[in-house]
């Protein structure tokens, strides 16, 4: 039975490396030997000059030690500094010092202050966001203070209706058909989907119509639409999607600009409809008809609202449908 040779380190290959090219230097000569295997000649004489004192083993590269940090912040305190802070939003780093002695933190002002910036938890305003976001993800109060939150807390809603996320997806061009758009719809708190697809380019005007879609759809669930959450694209911020919603008196909540992850609900759910259905579809089969494509869609709409069980860590495997039982508004649900 023959045993198995030690598999080669990465340091034993840079030692037998510099080893050949002190080798090759004395056959070569040094400049020929450092050309071919790309060091410089003071890297050589310092290998040399180390070989000489303390033998082959110091070829060896060796390990830096991290450096010694004896102040750095462990885990715990910090998160007890996080803890804190959220908890007593209003007080600055120099008054929370007091309350960090009761989680035995003891640390200077300034260090605390850093903890907070670093976290994007260094201004009141912040703060008070962090808190109010929690505090929605617990109990579903929703204030304005969580929606405008630093953490992507706009997409919290306690109730269905209360805050719709929409967006454009542009699904292509079909021949003989023209470019094709899909308008979507997401209640934030049930996840409830509905899409529309235009032909032709995105409008305010088209969007103020999706709106209107959008409320039938939802009033027949006995769900009233209360609030909407778009970027900034031209169709949401067009004059007629926006009188249109001052007429109807729904609120319109905007992301912030280049921050799509504000939107992350109705970007997540076009992309599962991308990869669950339009890529698979388009691949079947060769498709010339928007009412082809249509029937399809409504289809896949019918099975994400109804069947498909959504495995995130806010669904928790539920489906739309158990969902909107449970964020009806009361008045509704009477």
């Amino acid at each position: 039975m023959t045993r198995r040779r030690p598999p080669v380190t990465p340091d034993q290959i840079i030692a037998h490396r510099r080893a050949h090219v002190i080798s090759q230097a004395a056959k070569v000569g040094v400049s020929a030997a450092c050309r071919a295997a790309g060091v410089s000649r003071t890297a050589y004489y310092r290998w040399v000059k180390a070989a000489a004192r303390y033998g082959s083993a110091a070829l060896v590269p060796k390990r830096r030690r991290p450096p010694v940090m004896p102040t750095a912040m462990s885990a715990q305190e910090v998160s007890a500094i996080l803890a804190v802070a959220v908890a007593h939003p209003t007080l600055g780093a120099r008054q929370l010092l007091r309350h960090l002695a009761k989680h035995d933190v003891h640390r200077s002002a300034s260090g605390v202050q850093k903890v907070l910036v670093r976290h994007q938890l260094g201004r009141r305003a912040q703060r008070l966001a962090a808190l109010a976001s929690l505090t929605a993800a617990d109990t579903g109060q929703l204030t304005d203070a969580a929606m405008a939150g630093p953490f992507g807390f706009c997409q919290a809603a306690s109730v269905a209706g209360q805050n719709v996320s929409m967006d454009t997806f542009y699904v292509g061009k079909l021949k003989g058909v023209g470019t094709i758009w899909q308008f979507t719809a997401v209640d934030v708190a049930t996840r409830w989907a509905i899409v529309a697809l235009i032909v032709g380019d995105k409008t305010a005007a088209g969007a103020a119509r999706f709106l209107d879609h959008v409320r039938a759809e939802f009033g027949r669930l006995g769900v009233p639409v209360t609030g909407v959450l778009t970027d900034n694209g031209p169709e949401f911020v067009g004059r007629d999607f926006t009188s249109h919603l001052g007429d109807l008196g729904i609120a319109h909540h905007r992301i912030p600009p280049r921050s799509p992850n504000h939107n992350a609900v109705c970007e997540r759910f076009q992309g599962t409809l991308l990869h669950e259905f339009y890529r698979p579809f388009f691949y079947r089969a060769r498709i010339d008809r928007i009412a082809d494509l249509q029937t399809g869609l409504a289809a896949a709409i019918t099975d994400y609202n109804h069947h498909r069980p959504n495995n995130g860590a806010y669904m928790a495997g539920r489906t739309p449908r158990q969902l909107l039982n449970e964020k009806r508004p009361a008045q509704s649900a009477a």
